[in-house]
């Protein structure tokens, strides 16, 4: 998929062509492996939070507060990756 077909698809609203593109590059071209790294990214992510530590949430409030979308947005991705190595079952080279 090229960057003008996800852009025609932003352009038109088709959130399932973007999101099928995320699954396909997540999977390494496989749909549900994709799907299956974003839920696992989603499980690891949660398992910290289970005894409800406390965390810097100031920071967390103060990187979307003055952040822009794109810099959310990447870092986004890297805590994607960041939990999904913690799984233990990566699948990717690591490079974005």
């Amino acid at each position: 998929m090229s960057l003008q077909y996800l852009k025609e698809a932003a352009a038109e609203g088709d959130r399932d062509k973007l999101i099928r593109y995320v699954r396909l590059h997540l999977g390494d071209g496989n749909e549900e492996a994709g799907r299956k790294e974003i839920d696992k990214a989603w499980s690891e992510a949660l398992l910290p939070l289970l005894d409800v530590p406390p965390t810097d949430r100031e920071f967390i409030l103060g990187t979307v507060r003055t952040k822009d979308a794109a810099t959310l947005a990447h870092l986004f991705f890297h805590l994607h990756f960041y939990f999904v190595q913690r799984s233990g079952e990566w699948i990717h080279d690591g490079n974005l």
